[in-house]
Protein backbone atom coordinates (compact mmCIF):
# COMPACT_ATOMS: atom_id res chain seq x y z
CA UNK A 1 0.00 0.00 0.00
CA UNK A 2 2.83 2.23 0.67
CA UNK A 3 4.11 1.71 -2.74
CA UNK A 4 1.00 2.43 -4.18
CA UNK A 5 0.73 5.48 -2.15
CA UNK A 6 4.17 6.78 -3.70
CA UNK A 7 3.30 6.36 -6.69
CA UNK A 8 0.09 7.72 -6.56
CA UNK A 9 2.41 10.95 -5.05
CA UNK A 10 4.31 10.92 -7.88
CA UNK A 11 1.49 10.77 -10.47
CA UNK A 12 0.22 13.80 -9.12
CA UNK A 13 3.00 15.77 -8.57
CA UNK A 14 3.95 14.81 -12.74
CA UNK A 15 0.52 15.80 -13.45
CA UNK A 16 0.48 19.11 -11.92
CA UNK A 17 3.93 20.17 -13.12
CA UNK A 18 2.32 19.47 -16.96
CA UNK A 19 0.07 22.63 -16.98
CA UNK A 20 -0.42 22.40 -20.33
CA UNK A 21 -2.36 18.68 -20.44
CA UNK A 22 -3.87 19.94 -17.08
CA UNK A 23 -5.28 22.91 -18.51
CA UNK A 24 -6.77 20.99 -21.37
CA UNK A 25 -8.13 17.72 -19.68
CA UNK A 26 -10.08 20.60 -17.58
CA UNK A 27 -10.71 22.74 -20.02
CA UNK A 28 -11.72 20.09 -22.94
CA UNK A 29 -15.29 18.81 -21.17
CA UNK A 30 -16.51 22.64 -21.38
CA UNK A 31 -15.26 23.70 -24.58
CA UNK A 32 -16.63 20.81 -26.66
CA UNK A 33 -19.91 20.69 -24.71
CA UNK A 34 -20.53 24.67 -25.23
CA UNK A 35 -19.41 23.85 -29.02
CA UNK A 36 -21.28 20.79 -30.03
CA UNK A 37 -24.51 21.63 -27.68
CA UNK A 38 -24.80 24.93 -29.73
CA UNK A 39 -23.29 24.11 -33.06
CA UNK A 40 -24.90 20.77 -33.28
CA UNK A 41 -28.79 21.27 -33.44
CA UNK A 42 -31.62 18.96 -35.62
CA UNK A 43 -34.24 21.45 -34.50
CA UNK A 44 -33.99 23.57 -37.83
CA UNK A 45 -36.94 26.49 -37.69
CA UNK A 46 -37.27 30.24 -38.58
CA UNK A 47 -36.78 29.38 -41.97
CA UNK A 48 -36.25 32.88 -43.99
CA UNK A 49 -39.29 32.29 -46.19
CA UNK A 50 -40.47 34.65 -49.25
CA UNK A 51 -44.21 34.45 -50.20
CA UNK A 52 -45.60 35.44 -53.24
CA UNK A 53 -49.46 35.84 -53.11
CA UNK A 54 -51.54 36.39 -56.20
CA UNK A 55 -54.76 35.59 -54.21
CA UNK A 56 -54.49 38.07 -51.45
CA UNK A 57 -57.98 36.96 -49.65
CA UNK A 58 -58.49 35.60 -46.29
CA UNK A 59 -57.98 32.06 -46.87
CA UNK A 60 -54.94 32.90 -47.88
CA UNK A 61 -54.06 34.81 -45.27
CA UNK A 62 -54.73 31.98 -43.12
CA UNK A 63 -53.12 29.66 -44.65
CA UNK A 64 -49.80 32.18 -44.18
CA UNK A 65 -50.58 32.39 -40.69
CA UNK A 66 -50.72 29.07 -39.95
CA UNK A 67 -46.65 28.82 -41.65
CA UNK A 68 -45.57 31.41 -39.29
CA UNK A 69 -47.15 30.66 -36.39
CA UNK A 70 -45.66 26.70 -36.91
CA UNK A 71 -42.02 28.62 -36.00
CA UNK A 72 -40.35 26.87 -38.82
CA UNK A 73 -40.92 29.73 -41.51
CA UNK A 74 -40.04 32.91 -41.18
CA UNK A 75 -42.20 35.12 -43.86
CA UNK A 76 -39.09 37.48 -44.49
CA UNK A 77 -39.94 38.86 -48.43
CA UNK A 78 -43.23 38.94 -49.99
CA UNK A 79 -42.71 38.72 -54.05
CA UNK A 80 -44.44 40.87 -57.03
CA UNK A 81 -44.08 37.79 -59.30
CA UNK A 82 -42.29 34.45 -59.41
CA UNK A 83 -39.36 35.71 -60.76
CA UNK A 84 -38.55 37.45 -57.52
CA UNK A 85 -39.18 34.69 -55.74
CA UNK A 86 -36.78 32.61 -57.75
CA UNK A 87 -34.06 35.28 -57.56
CA UNK A 88 -34.54 35.58 -53.43
CA UNK A 89 -33.80 31.85 -53.43
CA UNK A 90 -31.57 31.59 -56.02
CA UNK A 91 -29.21 34.42 -53.56
CA UNK A 92 -30.05 32.72 -50.83
CA UNK A 93 -32.00 35.25 -49.11
CA UNK A 94 -34.46 33.09 -48.65
CA UNK A 95 -34.64 29.05 -47.90
CA UNK A 96 -38.74 28.81 -48.38
CA UNK A 97 -40.73 30.40 -51.20
CA UNK A 98 -44.56 29.90 -50.93
CA UNK A 99 -46.44 30.45 -53.76
CA UNK A 100 -50.30 30.90 -53.80
CA UNK A 101 -52.25 30.93 -56.58
CA UNK A 102 -55.08 33.65 -57.27
CA UNK A 103 -58.18 30.85 -58.31
CA UNK A 104 -56.74 29.53 -54.20
CA UNK A 105 -59.88 30.89 -52.47
CA UNK A 106 -62.30 30.18 -55.49
CA UNK A 107 -61.40 26.59 -55.48
CA UNK A 108 -61.59 26.07 -52.39
CA UNK A 109 -65.23 27.76 -51.83
CA UNK A 110 -66.13 25.48 -54.38
CA UNK A 111 -64.67 22.33 -52.98
CA UNK A 112 -61.77 21.62 -55.42
CA UNK A 113 -57.98 21.20 -54.41
CA UNK A 114 -56.61 24.63 -54.04
CA UNK A 115 -52.60 23.73 -54.77
CA UNK A 116 -50.36 25.50 -53.07
CA UNK A 117 -46.25 25.55 -54.19
CA UNK A 118 -43.58 25.31 -51.58
CA UNK A 119 -40.36 25.61 -53.37
CA UNK A 120 -37.56 24.53 -50.78
CA UNK A 121 -33.66 25.23 -51.12
CA UNK A 122 -32.26 21.71 -50.80
CA UNK A 123 -28.95 22.40 -50.91
CA UNK A 124 -28.88 21.94 -47.34
CA UNK A 125 -30.38 18.27 -46.20
CA UNK A 126 -31.55 19.02 -42.79
CA UNK A 127 -33.13 22.49 -43.36
CA UNK A 128 -34.89 21.19 -46.10
CA UNK A 129 -36.56 18.21 -44.51
CA UNK A 130 -37.92 20.42 -41.75
CA UNK A 131 -39.12 22.54 -44.19
CA UNK A 132 -40.78 19.55 -45.92
CA UNK A 133 -41.94 18.21 -43.00
CA UNK A 134 -43.37 21.33 -41.07
CA UNK A 135 -44.97 22.62 -44.80
CA UNK A 136 -46.51 18.66 -45.28
CA UNK A 137 -48.09 18.72 -41.61
CA UNK A 138 -49.63 22.08 -41.99
CA UNK A 139 -51.31 21.04 -45.55
CA UNK A 140 -52.67 18.18 -43.63
CA UNK A 141 -53.95 20.23 -40.95
CA UNK A 142 -55.45 22.70 -42.46
CA UNK A 143 -57.38 20.32 -45.08
CA UNK A 144 -58.61 18.65 -42.33
CA UNK A 145 -59.95 21.70 -40.39
CA UNK A 146 -61.62 22.91 -44.18
CA UNK A 147 -63.14 18.98 -44.58
CA UNK A 148 -64.54 19.04 -41.27
CA UNK A 149 -66.25 21.94 -41.81
CA UNK A 150 -67.75 20.90 -45.21
CA UNK A 151 -68.97 17.12 -42.81
CA UNK A 152 -70.56 19.36 -40.10
CA UNK A 153 -72.80 21.73 -42.95
CA UNK A 154 -73.84 18.66 -44.83
CA UNK A 155 -75.12 17.16 -41.93
CA UNK A 156 -76.09 20.15 -39.81
CA UNK A 157 -74.32 18.35 -36.30
CA UNK A 158 -70.65 17.91 -35.39
CA UNK A 159 -68.61 15.17 -36.34
CA UNK A 160 -65.80 13.45 -34.84
CA UNK A 161 -62.66 11.86 -36.45
CA UNK A 162 -62.75 8.08 -37.08
CA UNK A 163 -59.21 7.83 -35.28
CA UNK A 164 -58.70 10.09 -32.37
CA UNK A 165 -54.25 9.28 -32.41
CA UNK A 166 -53.08 11.51 -29.66
CA UNK A 167 -49.37 11.75 -29.68
CA UNK A 168 -47.84 12.17 -26.58
CA UNK A 169 -43.65 11.58 -26.57
CA UNK A 170 -42.05 11.01 -23.57
CA UNK A 171 -38.54 11.76 -21.93
CA UNK A 172 -38.05 14.90 -24.20
CA UNK A 173 -41.22 15.92 -25.25
CA UNK A 174 -39.89 19.25 -26.86
CA UNK A 175 -37.67 17.32 -29.12
CA UNK A 176 -34.64 19.36 -27.87
CA UNK A 177 -31.70 18.31 -29.13
CA UNK A 178 -29.56 19.47 -26.38
CA UNK A 179 -31.03 16.85 -24.11
CA UNK A 180 -30.35 14.30 -26.37
CA UNK A 181 -26.68 15.71 -27.03
CA UNK A 182 -25.34 16.62 -24.17
CA UNK A 183 -25.24 13.24 -22.05
CA UNK A 184 -23.72 11.51 -25.44
CA UNK A 185 -21.00 14.40 -25.45
CA UNK A 186 -19.97 13.55 -21.86
CA UNK A 187 -19.43 10.23 -23.38
CA UNK A 188 -17.24 11.46 -26.14
CA UNK A 189 -15.05 13.55 -23.83
CA UNK A 190 -14.44 11.03 -21.54
CA UNK A 191 -13.42 8.63 -24.29
CA UNK A 192 -11.21 11.15 -25.96
CA UNK A 193 -9.35 12.28 -22.68
CA UNK A 194 -9.18 9.19 -20.81
CA UNK A 195 -7.92 6.81 -24.02
CA UNK A 196 -5.27 9.41 -25.22
CA UNK A 197 -4.15 11.03 -22.17
CA UNK A 198 -3.24 7.54 -20.57
CA UNK A 199 -1.94 6.63 -23.53
CA UNK A 200 0.37 9.33 -24.31
CA UNK A 201 1.33 10.01 -20.47
CA UNK A 202 2.85 6.20 -20.19
CA UNK A 203 4.23 6.30 -23.31
CA UNK A 204 5.90 9.44 -22.99
CA UNK A 205 7.45 8.18 -19.62
CA UNK A 206 9.12 6.05 -22.07
CA UNK A 207 10.52 8.08 -23.97
CA UNK A 208 11.92 9.74 -21.49
CA UNK A 209 12.79 6.42 -19.84
CA UNK A 210 11.22 7.01 -16.12
CA UNK A 211 9.19 4.26 -16.82
CA UNK A 212 12.20 1.52 -17.38
CA UNK A 213 12.91 3.17 -13.31
CA UNK A 214 9.27 2.19 -12.29
CA UNK A 215 10.07 -0.89 -13.17
CA UNK A 216 12.68 -1.86 -11.67
CA UNK A 217 11.11 -0.98 -8.28
CA UNK A 218 9.32 -3.47 -6.10
CA UNK A 219 5.83 -2.12 -7.76
CA UNK A 220 4.22 -5.41 -9.28
CA UNK A 221 2.64 -5.37 -12.62
CA UNK A 222 -0.50 -4.54 -11.24
CA UNK A 223 0.22 -2.24 -8.79
CA UNK A 224 1.87 -0.14 -11.21
CA UNK A 225 -1.12 -0.28 -13.52
CA UNK A 226 -3.42 1.00 -10.15
CA UNK A 227 -1.22 3.80 -10.23
CA UNK A 228 -1.18 5.06 -13.75
CA UNK A 229 -5.40 4.32 -13.28
CA UNK A 230 -6.49 5.73 -10.26
CA UNK A 231 -5.64 9.68 -10.94
CA UNK A 232 -7.12 9.52 -14.33
CA UNK A 233 -10.24 8.50 -12.09
CA UNK A 234 -10.28 10.99 -10.13
CA UNK A 235 -9.89 13.09 -13.49
CA UNK A 236 -12.46 11.26 -14.90
CA UNK A 237 -14.87 12.44 -12.20
CA UNK A 238 -13.97 16.14 -12.39
CA UNK A 239 -14.97 16.47 -16.28
CA UNK A 240 -18.01 14.51 -15.66
CA UNK A 241 -18.68 16.90 -13.37
CA UNK A 242 -17.56 19.89 -15.07
CA UNK A 243 -19.82 18.45 -17.97
CA UNK A 244 -23.03 17.85 -16.08
CA UNK A 245 -22.93 21.47 -14.73
CA UNK A 246 -22.04 22.83 -17.85
CA UNK A 247 -25.26 21.16 -19.07
CA UNK A 248 -27.75 21.89 -16.03
CA UNK A 249 -26.77 25.68 -15.92
CA UNK A 250 -26.34 26.49 -19.54
CA UNK A 251 -28.92 23.97 -21.33
CA UNK A 252 -31.49 23.58 -18.30
CA UNK A 253 -30.68 19.57 -19.11
CA UNK A 254 -32.79 17.70 -16.18
CA UNK A 255 -31.16 14.83 -14.60
CA UNK A 256 -34.51 12.44 -13.57
CA UNK A 257 -32.49 9.84 -12.11
CA UNK A 258 -29.80 9.04 -9.46
CA UNK A 259 -26.96 10.77 -9.87
CA UNK A 260 -24.81 8.80 -6.98
CA UNK A 261 -26.15 5.51 -9.59
CA UNK A 262 -24.47 7.86 -12.61
CA UNK A 263 -21.16 8.33 -10.91
CA UNK A 264 -21.01 4.79 -10.02
CA UNK A 265 -22.05 3.48 -13.22
CA UNK A 266 -19.54 5.98 -14.87
CA UNK A 267 -16.56 4.34 -12.58
CA UNK A 268 -16.60 1.82 -14.88
CA UNK A 269 -16.51 3.15 -18.00
CA UNK A 270 -13.42 5.75 -17.15
CA UNK A 271 -11.84 1.74 -16.13
CA UNK A 272 -12.22 0.80 -19.14
CA UNK A 273 -11.41 3.70 -21.36
CA UNK A 274 -8.43 4.04 -19.30
CA UNK A 275 -7.99 0.15 -19.50
CA UNK A 276 -7.79 0.63 -23.83
CA UNK A 277 -5.39 3.92 -23.25
CA UNK A 278 -3.29 0.79 -21.41
CA UNK A 279 -3.41 -1.37 -24.63
CA UNK A 280 -2.83 1.56 -26.51
CA UNK A 281 0.59 2.58 -24.81
CA UNK A 282 1.65 -1.35 -24.71
CA UNK A 283 1.67 -1.23 -28.71
CA UNK A 284 3.18 2.73 -29.78
CA UNK A 285 6.41 3.17 -29.49
CA UNK A 286 6.10 7.27 -29.38
CA UNK A 287 3.27 9.26 -28.30
CA UNK A 288 2.29 10.41 -31.90
CA UNK A 289 1.68 6.36 -32.48
CA UNK A 290 -0.51 6.63 -29.31
CA UNK A 291 -2.04 9.89 -30.29
CA UNK A 292 -2.87 8.21 -33.83
CA UNK A 293 -4.02 4.86 -32.70
CA UNK A 294 -6.26 6.91 -30.40
CA UNK A 295 -8.14 8.89 -33.03
CA UNK A 296 -8.40 5.68 -34.86
CA UNK A 297 -10.36 3.88 -32.21
CA UNK A 298 -12.36 7.11 -31.42
CA UNK A 299 -14.19 7.31 -34.96
CA UNK A 300 -16.19 3.94 -34.66
CA UNK A 301 -16.76 5.18 -31.05
CA UNK A 302 -18.31 8.48 -32.66
CA UNK A 303 -20.17 6.68 -35.64
CA UNK A 304 -21.32 3.27 -34.37
CA UNK A 305 -22.16 3.94 -30.62
CA UNK A 306 -25.37 5.46 -31.18
CA UNK A 307 -24.04 8.86 -30.47
CA UNK A 308 -24.79 10.59 -33.81
CA UNK A 309 -27.01 7.68 -35.54
CA UNK A 310 -29.44 5.59 -34.17
CA UNK A 311 -28.19 2.25 -33.73
CA UNK A 312 -31.37 -0.06 -35.12
CA UNK A 313 -31.26 1.60 -38.53
CA UNK A 314 -27.53 0.21 -38.98
CA UNK A 315 -26.66 -3.22 -40.54
CA UNK A 316 -26.75 -6.17 -38.13
CA UNK A 317 -22.11 -6.40 -38.53
CA UNK A 318 -22.54 -3.26 -37.98
CA UNK A 319 -24.27 -3.38 -34.84
CA UNK A 320 -22.25 -6.56 -33.68
CA UNK A 321 -19.24 -4.33 -33.90
CA UNK A 322 -20.57 -1.41 -31.96
CA UNK A 323 -21.54 -3.94 -29.02
CA UNK A 324 -17.64 -4.54 -28.11
CA UNK A 325 -17.41 -0.47 -27.96
CA UNK A 326 -17.79 0.94 -24.14
CA UNK A 327 -19.45 4.12 -25.24
CA UNK A 328 -22.64 2.23 -26.61
CA UNK A 329 -23.42 0.92 -23.38
CA UNK A 330 -22.31 4.00 -21.49
CA UNK A 331 -24.38 6.29 -23.83
CA UNK A 332 -27.13 3.69 -22.68
CA UNK A 333 -26.43 4.02 -19.41
CA UNK A 334 -25.91 8.10 -19.05
CA UNK A 335 -28.83 8.70 -21.43
CA UNK A 336 -31.04 6.03 -18.91
CA UNK A 337 -30.21 7.90 -16.17
CA UNK A 338 -30.24 11.35 -17.26
CA UNK A 339 -33.53 11.18 -19.57
CA UNK A 340 -35.81 8.68 -18.12
CA UNK A 341 -34.53 8.25 -15.01
CA UNK A 342 -34.49 4.34 -14.46
CA UNK A 343 -32.33 2.89 -12.46
CA UNK A 344 -29.77 -0.52 -12.01
CA UNK A 345 -32.91 -2.93 -12.70
CA UNK A 346 -32.37 -1.53 -16.18
CA UNK A 347 -29.25 -0.98 -16.21
CA UNK A 348 -27.21 -4.13 -15.10
CA UNK A 349 -26.84 -5.46 -18.90
CA UNK A 350 -24.69 -2.60 -19.98
CA UNK A 351 -22.58 -2.95 -16.16
CA UNK A 352 -22.25 -6.29 -17.15
CA UNK A 353 -20.34 -5.73 -20.57
CA UNK A 354 -18.20 -2.69 -19.08
CA UNK A 355 -17.17 -5.29 -16.62
CA UNK A 356 -16.33 -8.02 -19.09
CA UNK A 357 -14.88 -5.03 -21.11
CA UNK A 358 -12.77 -4.18 -18.44
CA UNK A 359 -11.56 -7.79 -17.31
CA UNK A 360 -10.80 -8.48 -20.98
CA UNK A 361 -8.56 -5.28 -21.71
CA UNK A 362 -6.68 -5.23 -18.57
CA UNK A 363 -5.84 -8.95 -19.16
CA UNK A 364 -4.29 -8.52 -22.11
CA UNK A 365 -2.29 -5.52 -21.06
CA UNK A 366 -0.98 -7.12 -18.40
CA UNK A 367 0.05 -10.37 -20.47
CA UNK A 368 1.50 -7.69 -23.32
CA UNK A 369 3.31 -5.59 -20.13
CA UNK A 370 4.95 -8.87 -19.26
CA UNK A 371 5.92 -9.93 -21.93
CA UNK A 372 7.49 -6.05 -23.14
CA UNK A 373 9.92 -5.93 -19.51
CA UNK A 374 10.51 -9.59 -20.08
Amino acid sequence: MNRLRALLVKEFIQMSRDRLTFAMMVALPIVQLLLFGFAINTDVKHLTTVVFDQSLQQESRDLLNSFTASGYFDIRYVAGNFDEVNRRIERGDAKVGIIIPPDFTPDLKHGRSAAVQVIVDATDTMASSSAISAAQVIGQLKSQEILVKRIQSLVGRGVSQAYDIRIRPWYNPDFISAFYMVPGICGIILTMTMVMITAMAIVRERERGTLEQLIVTPLKSFELMLGKIIPYVLVGYVQITLALMVGILVFDLPIRGSVGLLYLLTSFFIVASLALGILISNFAETQMQAMQMSFFLLMPSILLSGFMFPREAMPQLIQWIGNVIPLTFYLQILRGIILKGIGLNFLWTQVIALFGFIVAILAISVLKFRKKIA
